[in-house]
């Protein structure tokens, strides 16, 4: 379960231990945060029988964005829809397929040990014309942590992206939060992303309140521009696509990725 501590103190201690579980018994260490940024991903390599396929796109600056993007331009029919990258990887797939059936692109904010357990998914979101980032190695409360500490999250998951798509990813969120740190936001371009994603509009997904639930809170405040938090692994989030996506539709709002969000 993806939780934020402003919001979920009681279960932090929970998720953050469960997700270090998982990373242990992947085998995922976390990387030495000194070195030069530029390196810290790793280099380009594909696995087997992938060498193939083209490599995902890479971080991209917007001029005039700020360093860190809560929605993208209001006077355009355009919402981004993104998703935390964690949990049962069927639940991701049911979510994938519903946003395809409705002919919209997403943005996976991918968590790296999810990804060292499923690598498959990277592939999967990105073969299905979405955009795949950077959500840290373990998901832990980042804006917390010492510098080293939370540069080794950053650039953990990026080798991770890396190495599965020849990219870092497109963007990065920072975990159990929705704002970085300025020490953060610092390390994120460190590592390669020239900005940092959050959200104007939050699903409260994660509480598991019902389909219905989801779908009124993300109706009752979304606009165009608006980028929106939604996590993989609910229930109720592929219970909420297809009529989320419908509304979209009859307000004439496109589904987007986010770079396809902030791109004239």
């Amino acid at each position: 379960m993806l939780c934020y501590p402003d919001r979920r103190s009681a279960l932090r201690a929970g998720a953050a231990t469960a997700a270090g579980a998982l990373t242990a018994a992947c085998g995922a260490g976390g990387p030495t945060p000194s070195g030069p940024p530029a390196t810290a991903a790793g280099p380009a390599t594909a696995p087997a029988g992938r060498a193939s396929r083209a490599p995902a796109p890479a971080p991209r600056r917007f001029p005039g964005q700020p360093d860190e993007i809560a929605h993208g331009p209001r006077d355009r029919p355009r919402v981004a829809l993104t998703f935390h990258g964690n949990g049962d990887p069927a639940t991701a797939r049911a979510v994938l397929a519903e946003a395809e059936r409705a002919g919209a692109r997403v943005t996976v904010l991918a968590i790296g040990s999810w990804l060292d357990a499923h690598p498959d998914m990277a592939r999967r979101v990105l073969d299905g014309g979405h955009e795949l980032g950077n959500h840290t190695e373990r998901h832990l409360a980042i804006n917390a942590m010492p510098e080293a500490e939370a540069y080794a999250e950053i650039t953990g998951c990026a080798r991770r992206l890396k190495r599965l798509t020849g990219s870092i990813g497109t963007w990065f969120r920072p975990s159990q939060t929705q704002y970085a740190t300025p020490l953060v936001k610092k390390l994120a371009r460190q590592s390669g992303y020239p900005h940092v994603l959050s959200y104007d509009v939050d699903s409260l997904d994660f509480t598991s309140p019902g389909a219905a639930a989801v779908i009124r809170t993300v109706t009752g405040t979304i606009q165009g521009g608006s980028v929106v938090s939604l996590h993989f692994g609910y229930a109720d989030t592929v219970d909420a696509m297809p009529p989320l996506l419908e509304e979209l539709a009859r307000r004439k709002l496109r589904a987007v990725t986010t770079t396809e969000l902030l791109t004239s």
